[in-house]
């Protein structure tokens, strides 16, 4: 494996520096974030391939071999955005966003129990799915007029509610194929349910105050059942590609962009049904672009070691996460070992809902809501979050306490864990890794 020859300034690498002026300059200059993004990327790769190298190589070969182990994360997250985009209109379009406040209490109750079910959604489905349709919902029940505050709560909630399921996490999902049992994980919803209400009511406060949920829509609306069938069509699809790619197939999850090819393949089948809004496409490209610039900028920042597991560390990572890719960090802590994986899961999970660009549902939302592309308007409508973060941190810490549980290590011998996971593709991985 090839040392990268690291430049730091005082003790920071370079690296790091370049991706926090990319930060910094996507917070203070939210109109052209995709330039931002892009100009970050571009720099941080003349720099790794002209001077530093990475871990698999110097120079282009070393950038090929990254891209090697990066490509279907990458390949799944464009999928999923584009394709959740559609799927998102689909369900707009079936109007059963327009009959949402005659069911929702017409205070700022509804605007709670709205956040509830995007948890709910969350917990079996992808994160971005979740908080894309809450978006959706929210857009329509609120006659187009939703508060940043609130925003901040339905990316919240969708990642709340993931926290604690190995298949409504990018996160926990690596989890549960590194060796991770599913009962492992499952107490981060003890976190995350006090985070939801800790964050939920103010934000539905704000909501309220904003634009109250709109009681007195059109009397006679027809519920495109079609188009819902397409819509729950699509969604199980994509859950039983998920679950069953991780449990039968394992090994060619690293290889094989399973759950992204999934989404499309039952789009383009249901083409003949109700064909998708393909004018959506454009805009959605450029959310995606820019999200991806990102991940990748991330997944090429020099992160070596975390400092040992503790519940602090934990805490510590949830913030990070804000501005950070959890996925790497999530695959160091795994390579690490030693963490209650709960709080893991509700650290880099929750935490990344500090910022807007803090997770892959919040980008998403983003594209339909550009006016959340401000990291100074998202704390301050957004404040809630944090709070929430660290209190529901907290409960957890004081109700359950730090309880470490070791999982199958998959650089050891290649075994079959309690959740029925083959992890034989991890132990390859962490071969080449060490």
């Amino acid at each position: 494996m090839h040392t990268p020859n690291l430049v730091f300034i005082g003790s920071i690498p370079l690296d790091f520096i370049l991706f926090a002026l990319t930060l910094l300059g996507i917070a203070l200059f939210h109109h052209y974030t995709l330039q931002v993004a892009l100009t970050g990327l571009a720099v941080t790769l003349v720099y790794k391939i002209g001077f530093t190298g990475f871990k698999t190589g110097a120079g282009f070969a070393g950038f090929a071999g990254h891209l090697g182990h990066e490509w279907v994360m990458l390949a799944n997250l464009f999928m999923l955005l584009m394709g959740f985009s559609l799927l998102s209109k689909h369900f707009e379009d079936s109007h059963v966003p327009d009959v949402l406040p005659r069911v929702l209490p017409d205070d700022w109750k509804g605007g709670f129990v709205l956040l509830v079910m995007v948890f709910v959604l969350s917990s079996f489905l992808d994160n971005i799915a979740a908080a894309l349709i809450g978006g959706s919902m929210a857009h329509a029940v609120f006659r187009g007029k939703v508060h940043i505050g609130y925003l901040a709560a339905i990316v919240a909630a969708s990642n709340a509610g993931g926290s604690g399921s190995v298949v409504g996490d990018t996160t926990t999902t690596m989890m549960w194929i590194d060796g991770v049992r599913p009962v492992d994980v499952l107490h981060a919803y003890v976190a995350a349910g006090v985070a939801l209400v800790v964050c939920g009511i103010p934000a539905a406060l704000q909501q309220q105050k904003y634009s109250p949920i709109y009681k007195q829509g059109k009397r006679h609306i027809t519920v495109d059942w079609t188009r819902m069938g397409v819509v729950f069509f699509i969604l199980v699809v994509a859950v039983v590609v998920n679950v069953v790619t991780n449990v039968r197939y394992a090994a060619l999850t690293d290889h094989v962009p399973f759950i992204g090819l999934a989404v499309w393949v039952a789009i383009i089948v249901c083409i003949p049904i109700r064909k998708p809004d393909w004018s959506l496409m454009p805009g959605a490209l450029r959310g995606t672009v820019f999200l991806l610039s990102l991940v990748l900028t991330a997944s090429m920042m020099p992160v070596d070691h975390l400092p040992p597991a503790s519940a602090m560390t934990a805490l510590g990572l949830g913030f990070v996460s804000a501005v950070f890719d959890n996925i790497p960090l999530t695959e160091l802590a795994l390579k690490q070992g030693g963490y209650d994986w709960g709080f893991l899961a509700y650290a880099v999970g929750f935490g990344g809902s500090m910022l807007w660009f803090g997770s892959s549902a919040g980008v998403a939302l983003s594209n339909n809501f550009p006016e959340a592309r401000s990291a100074w308007l998202w704390i301050k409508h957004g404040w809630h979050v944090a709070v929430a973060y660290v209190v529901g941190f907290a409960v957890m810490a004081a109700v359950l306490g730090w309880q470490p549980t070791s999982q199958i290590k998959s650089h050891a011998t290649p075994t079959m864990p309690a959740s029925g996971v083959a992890t034989p593709q991890n132990s390859a991985k962490r071969a080449a890794d060490n």
